[in-house]
């Protein structure tokens, strides 16, 4: 018996996506719910599972194709796999699978004449997220082609000994090295959630007002409270106090103070809100997704560590949903992590404002007529100018700063 296997609900008024790779292939077994492929909203990744325990007979779609909630994608036999001594059955499924390879344009990967490695997308994500040379990397997938599970075996080897593993046998022959001053392209077809991305972004500085105001924060307070209490905060939260709850608090403290920067504009009308639903700007592999923290005034540092942490773990697995980027009134993006200096980051319509951090460096500062070296940050508060005024916006921001360097205004809501 076959049955059919269908675009899953996307989400509150997503009604479409892309087809991103395929997980498995024909004539593999496959459980009850199960993921076979994964598809791309504007958003987020998703999976769509098997609806029953089978063998895959056929893909009905191909990679980068767009498909919409309810169509057709699979269709799975259900039952047992086929045995392996049964020549006329595995010669069937040899032939599928080959056919499915066929129809993904970027669906493998293998070596090239010229040395270079055809990756799939997931395989792609892998190497980028963990570091490691593809290369070096034996694939145990169809005809040496690299997998998922290949690449992150490859990355736990080489950070348990500092090297790449040495268990795989080397190739028989090294590649021909590419002609000296050889010049190459690739053209790769942008994501449906990165260009969403592109589109919102532009939309924002093409709608809304945008300016920056900049700040510097002494980041001695913060840094002194974190090494004094860490360790107790990781025994008794299970989590490592970092800075981005401090920003979150004084972020709150701020907004409740200044609630233009915490509102937004619904046609003629202002919205204020009397709470803070935070979006976090996390690094996900197809792009920058902002999960919600929902009152986060609210929240003690904890709570704020655990659920931003969780987030950022469910970001780099792909395994965010839709409702977890639904709404958001502020939003902190922290370019820091990388080594931003400073930037002016872009509001996340249709929220009306977003704190940029950057990164701590020591500095010359005067305190008290001395020049001393302090940890500073640069902050940057962007902002629509249409509902947001000047002044407004920089005591919004001084707000900030002064929490940051007196941590104890958050405790007393100063």
């Amino acid at each position: 018996m076959a049955t059919e296997v269908k675009v899953p609900t996307l989400g509150e008024s997503v009604t479409e996506a892309t087809v991103g790779e395929f997980l498995k292939q024909p004539g593999d077994a496959v459980a009850a719910d199960e993921p076979i492929m994964s598809l791309e909203t504007d958003k987020v990744a998703v999976e769509a599972p098997s609806p029953v325990a089978g063998v895959i007979e056929s893909f009905k779609v191909e990679v980068g194709e767009t498909v919409e909630v309810g169509a057709v994608i699979a269709v799975i036999a259900e039952g047992a796999a086929p045995a392996a001594t049964n020549g006329e059955q595995a010669g069937r499924a040899e032939q599928q699978r080959e056919e499915g390879n066929e129809k993904r344009e970027d669906g493998g990967n293998a070596s090239s004449d010229d040395g270079s490695v055809t990756m799939s997308p997931a395989v792609r994500r892998a190497v980028i997220e963990h570091g490691v040379d593809p290369t070096t990397i034996k694939g145990s997938g169809k005809d040496g082609r690299l997998t998922k599970e290949d690449v992150v075996a490859a990355a736990k080897a080489k950070g348990s000994d500092g090297s790449a593993s040495t268990s795989a046998p080397a190739p028989a022959a090294a590649p021909a090295p590419s002609a000296k001053g050889e010049r190459r392209e690739e053209r790769v077809k942008m994501t449906r959630m990165r260009q969403t991305i592109a589109k919102r972004l532009k939309g924002a500085q093409e709608e809304a007002a945008l300016l920056t105001t900049f700040n510097d924060c002494d980041m001695t307070a913060v840094i002194e409270a974190r090494n004094a209490y860490k360790d107790m905060f990781a025994k008794k939260h299970g989590i490592k106090l970092g800075f981005m709850s401090f920003f979150a608090k004084a972020a709150a403290l701020a907004l409740k103070d200044v609630p233009a920067v915490n509102a937004q504009i619904d046609g003629d009308e202002i919205v204020y809100h009397d709470y803070v639903d935070l979006s976090v700007a996390v690094s996900a592999p197809n792009g920058l997704v902002v999960p919600v923290v929902r009152s986060i005034d609210q929240m003690s540092f904890a709570e704020i560590e655990l659920a931003i942490a969780d987030y950022g773990k469910r970001a780099k697995e792909g395994s965010l949903k839709m409702e977890d980027m639904a709404g958001g009134t502020f939003t902190i993006s922290n370019g820091g992590v990388f080594g931003s200096l400073m930037s002016t980051p872009i509001i996340n319509p249709p929220q009306s404002a977003v704190l940029g951090l950057h990164r701590i460096e020591d500095r010359p500062v005067a305190v008290n007529g001395e020049v001393v070296i302090r940890p500073m940050m640069y902050l940057a508060l962007s902002y629509d100018h249409r509902i947001i005024d000047g002044r407004e916006a920089v005591t919004a921001l001084k707000i900030m700063k002064e929490a940051i360097e007196d941590p104890m205004r958050m405790l007393i809501d100063l």
